[in-house]
């Protein structure tokens, strides 16, 4: 007796699920993801212990090379604006428009307030080679540093600050950015670090 032959059917699996699903989750980390900042110089913060989170919203954060460069950034352009308004007001320097809104635009910014104009009118290529051997002035002489923070807190009360340093800059450096924020009675922020593992320990 001969066997009977069963016609094979070709298996066809609809895919149209699995893609909303990934454009979906794709969506989900695209609003929900929160980028980082470009910043002028890379540093390799120290380790610790703590777990505690810096504040997504309100940071002025303070960031010091291994050189002792000083660079700052807001999270806001908002206060980024005023901040700049109220430094022009300071230092008797008038600001147009165009540089306001490119000061905006910029993550951080750490060039002395006398090239600030010229830094502002150059390209954006141009302003990040620039901004990594610039820094903000911290010396006694002329501390633009405590300016900076002092108009920062004028125009938004609810700044919490932290600070991000390297690992490997000199304790002078980080111990004179703290005592200029002790003279402005600012005696409460945040030190960036990495986690410390266990084999770290």
């Amino acid at each position: 007796m001969g066997r009977a032959k069963i016609k094979k059917k070709s298996t066809f699996i609809d895919m149209t699920a699995m893609s909303d699903v990934t454009v979906l989750l794709l969506t989900f980390f695209m609003l929900t993801s929160t980028f980082v900042k470009k910043e002028p110089v890379q540093v390799s913060t120290p380790a610790s212990v703590s777990e505690i989170k810096i504040p997504e919203t309100n940071i002025l954060q303070i960031l010091v090379d291994p050189d002792g460069k000083v660079f700052m950034s807001l999270d806001k352009q908002s206060d980024l604006r005023d901040v700049l308004e109220a430094m022009g007001q300071e230092y008797g320097v008038t600001f147009t428009p165009e540089e306001t809104k490119k000061f905006t635009l910029a993550s951080t910014f750490g060039v002395p307030m006398k090239s600030m104009k010229k830094y502002l009118d150059l390209p954006q290529d141009q302003q990040d080679a620039v901004l990594k051997n610039e820094g903000i002035p911290t010396d006694s002489i002329d501390n633009q540093f405590k300016a900076w923070v002092r108009n920062a807190r004028a125009t938004n009360k609810d700044l919490r600050i932290a600070i991000k340093a390297d690992a490997n800059t000199p304790y002078s450096v980080i111990k004179n950015v703290m005592n200029s924020l002790q003279d402005l009675r600012e005696n409460r922020y945040n030190l960036i670090t990495s986690l410390k593992t266990t084999s770290e320990e």
